[in-house]
């Protein structure tokens, strides 16, 4: 895909980065063609292989994918196979671990957290936040997507979600949701954060599309899912529950709501163990 062209081409910058001039220790190698393995050391869901063999790509090394995005690798498993002269080899060998051993982190929490639970309701949504490390949103709400999840506002731009400090900006919480509808375009979703049950079904009366519930005890999302059901608001509604939710009480919450946003899958995922061993 051409996205993930482009991303490789921010990852030659990466390459820059780490072998700004030459490799002092590949001076060693003799330069002749060889075959590196990159193995995973521990059950994962590939992410990141698109942008890394793209990389390999515009380097001119060749390559064979044995485990694709979105497929799942056992511990001690061979995903990928790269080629070409040996230096070369060795100078990539940081850059392709740290995009694989990263993306793969975030696909592989994003997966366990959604399976736990859709156990408890079928049609939940997992998705990311904004909480992304700086140039890598791209990268890792991609990641969010293998693993099964939703990336949620990419940007900004992409929909309408009022916070607290927007709410404090204007006055009031109806000041601005009428405000948001005016001004932004008919093809927006708008969105409201609250942090109480009351506000949430004042933003529902008030026709918003979605309601995060913001760091609110499952009791209280409960709460809010009962009386929008009784005031025939709820099929109307999509709820969102946010703030302090982890892989341990997730389940809590997907009963009663149709997503669960988890900034953790993209600010405190575990990278996973892999390792880039010559073969020939």
């Amino acid at each position: 895909m051409i996205e993930a062209r482009l991303f490789a081409y921010k990852l030659l910058d990466t390459l820059r980065e780490d072998d700004p001039f030459w490799d002092l220790t590949s001076v060693i190698v003799p330069n002749e063609y060889g075959e590196a393995c990159v193995r995973v050391k521990e059950d994962c869901v590939v992410a990141g292989m698109e942008e890394v063999t793209e990389l390999l790509r515009l380097l001119g090394l060749e390559f064979t994918v044995l485990r694709g995005d979105g497929n799942v690798a056992k511990a001690g498993d061979c995903v990928l196979i790269i080629r070409g002269q040996k230096p070369d080899l060795l100078k990539v060998e940081r850059v392709v671990l740290n995009v694989l051993m990263r993306a793969s982190g975030t696909a592989t929490m994003t997966r366990r957290i959604l399976e736990r639970a859709r156990n408890v309701n079928p049609r939940v949504r997992v998705a990311a936040t904004r909480k992304t490390t700086p140039f890598l949103r791209y990268l890792e709400k991609k990641a969010v997507a293998i693993g099964g999840g939703d990336p949620h506002r990419f940007s900004l731009s992409d929909a309408v979600l009022i916070k607290d400090n927007h709410i404090r900006a204007v006055g009031s919480l109806e000041k601005a949701i009428i405000l948001a509808r005016e001004r932004s375009p008919f093809t927006v979703k708008i969105e409201v954060e609250v942090e109480t049950v009351e506000d949430a079904i004042k933003a529902a009366e008030l026709g918003v599309d979605i309601i995060m519930l913001d760091n609110m005890k499952p009791s209280d999302v409960a709460k809010v899912h009962e009386e929008l059901v009784r005031r025939g608001l709820r099929d109307r509604i999509i709820l969102e529950a946010s703030g302090g939710i982890n892989e341990d009480n997730v389940v809590e919450y997907a009963r009663y709501v149709d997503v669960v946003s988890i900034g953790a899958l993209t600010h405190s995922y575990k990278s996973i163990d892999m390792s880039m061993d010559l073969i020939k």
